[in-house]
């Protein structure tokens, strides 16, 4: 129990600490967000063509007919209050879009960094294992291969192989067939919802239509989990834990699973809720290539009609998703390694 709440201590500080970079990145965007090209106003008036007087109605709808100082503390203010605008692209609260829209990216690319830890993991292991060999060489040409590969452009062969040429994989046009039913929404997450509706059939459809994307991300995402898991386990078998182990004529298996990748996977816990926090962030072009309805994309189509109110939004919510990541991170950190509470 004391070392439970040494963790969570540790984490409170952790949060606290973060709060002025929150801060700091809200005042980023908006002022970011008032310097790029391109005049709200003049594309929600019906476009180029529109009046001034129609511009001029939109810019005082939109409150940029204010001073930015003006501007900033509204938008402070209604922060504060939970309020993060309202999307002129779709007409609702930048809060329910996100709500709506978060669960896919989340489903997307927590399914991507399992699939990613699932391959990465053993690997790493395998690497370290037989150092120098052909083995070690096959897995870091692999990881060179998937981080040097555009996510866009392995997306786009995985469609053209298992899509048109195999047949193997459904339309890469969203989370579900466009003439499926959708189950009752409960969680967002469809693979889920479908199984709390006891649909079976209509999960395995979600599942089919989620492993190309995820497989997408999860080949970009490979190369650094396994190479520090490489890095790890060469660290711990060289360890005198390990040669003591050994010495006392303990089986290898035991020795590689028992010691040296209990002491290994510690700093995979810690890169691993980096990648995730990247990965929910940039997987844009993955949303975009797979039609997958996500804040990423949603973020994009706004940027790209200078909708100020969902790109900030997106950015505040991803520094928060952030945050929270890293303090369970921290958490998982100090219930793995109770010696990291000391600190």
């Amino acid at each position: 129990m004391g070392t439970i709440g040494a963790t969570l201590i540790r984490a409170g500080r952790r949060f606290l600490s973060s709060l002025p970079a929150l801060f700091g990145v809200l005042v980023f965007t908006f002022l970011l967000m008032r310097v790029l090209p391109g005049d709200p106003a003049v594309f929600f008036a019906s476009g180029p063509s529109a009046g001034n007087e129609e511009i001029e109605v939109v810019r005082k709808q939109l409150g940029l007919d204010r001073s930015l100082p003006e501007q900033l503390v509204i938008y402070l203010h209604d922060v504060g209050r939970g309020n993060l605008g309202r999307s002129m692209m779709t007409g609702q609260p930048v809060a329910k879009d996100l709500r709506q829209r978060l669960p896919a990216s989340l489903e997307l690319t927590l399914t991507a960094l399992v699939i990613a830890l699932i391959a990465a993991v053993p690997l790493g292991v395998l690497a370290a294992l037989r150092p120098n060999s052909l083995i070690d060489h096959s897995v870091r040409l692999f990881c060179s291969l998937g981080v040097c590969v555009p996510t866009f452009v392995s997306g786009l062969l995985l469609i053209y192989v298992f899509y048109y040429l195999l047949g193997l994989a459904p339309d890469p046009t969203g989370r579900i067939d466009v003439f499926a039913s959708v189950p009752p929404a409960r969680t967002g997450f469809l693979m889920v919802d479908f199984l709390l509706a006891g649909d079976v059939e209509g999960w395995w459809a979600a599942a089919r239509q989620l492993m190309l994307p995820a497989f997408t991300m999860a080949l970009f995402v490979i190369a650094p989990l396994a190479r520090i898991t490489r890095a790890s386990m060469l660290v711990s078998l060289g360890s005198d834990f390990v040669r003591t182990a050994r010495s006392v004529g303990l089986s290898r298996w035991q020795i590689v699973v028992t010691y040296a990748l209990r002491n290994a996977i510690l700093p995979v816990i810690t890169i691993a809720g980096i990648v995730f926090s990247t990965m929910l962030g940039a997987n844009v072009l993955v949303e975009k290539v797979f039609s997958w309805p996500g804040v990423a994309s949603y973020a994009l189509d706004a940027l790209l009609v200078s909708d100020y109110a969902p790109v900030q939004g997106f950015v505040l919510l991803m520094a928060s998703i952030f945050v929270a990541v890293n303090l369970l991170v921290d958490v998982l950190y100090g219930i793995a390694d109770p010696r990291a509470t000391v600190a």
